[in-house]
């Protein structure tokens, strides 16, 4: 037998629909079905938010420090509807040289308690403003423009699911547990009965995909033998 030789399986809203209410046991039958479901699926994505890092909703982003300006948009057009900065990081550019520095982060407290907001330099600390649309406010203030630019890595949202011929912003691997939430999430509506069996499920499934999505960095354990006498 000879396998199919495609990898371009994705479903649409409609089809991830018509999965949830079959898993619930009743069938798709009216527009407003479709409609609420669709409600349901915005909804849970806004949780997935919530829930920790989704690595394919990251992107970069620039900002140009200007002399004497402290707060700047983390994204100017808001295109990307920014919901978080993972890292920041400052680059300096001299002569066509750069130089990059992280950027530790302040809370809101730590910023409100600077003595002096006012002073001017080559900014190494950050504070994230999580209003509807986000700003970062760099200390010092920079004292040159076109010199220092701050790169970030952005959590942006994922795109809406608004008709049922669209497809999702999600990747392959996070299909079960697409169709397994919007499943739990019509049941509290449709079928209460199977609620529970369907959140676990959904969580199982929430927890294999979170764990395939981690970071497969290098992690080493050293002993501190600072305080051992060698006879």
């Amino acid at each position: 037998m000879a396998v199919s030789g495609s990898k371009d399986f994705e479903l649409d809203v409609a089809d991830y629909v018509e999965e949830a209410f079959e898993r619930c046991g009743l069938e798709l039958r009216t527009g407003y079905d479709l409609k609420s479901a669709t409600r349901s699926l915005n909804l849970m994505l806004a949780e997935w938010s919530n829930r920790g890092l989704n690595q394919w909703t990251v992107t970069e982003k620039t900002v140009a420090m200007v002399k004497d300006t402290a707060t700047y948009n983390v994204d100017s057009t808001n295109s990307t509807a920014p919901i978080d900065v993972l890292d920041f990081y400052v680059r300096e550019t001299i002569n066509n040289s750069t130089v990059d520095i992280p950027l530790n982060r302040m809370s809101r407290a730590e910023y409100g308690h600077l003595a002096t907001k006012s002073t001017t330099g080559k900014p190494n600390q950050v504070f994230l403003n999580k209003q509807l649309t986000p700003t970062i406010t760099v200390w010092p203030v920079p004292d040159k423009s076109s010199t220092y630019t701050v790169y970030m890595n952005v959590l942006t949202r994922m795109d809406d699911a608004d008709v049922g011929v669209n497809t999702l912003d999600v990747p392959f691997r996070f299909y079960p547990c697409l169709a397994a939430g919007l499943a739990y999430y019509m049941s509290l509506k449709k079928a209460p009965e199977k609620t529970g069996m369907l959140k676990q499920l959904y969580e199982e499934e929430f927890d294999r995909a979170k764990a395939q999505d981690e970071p497969r960095t290098s992690f080493r354990v050293a002993p501190q033998l600072g305080g051992y006498n060698t006879p």
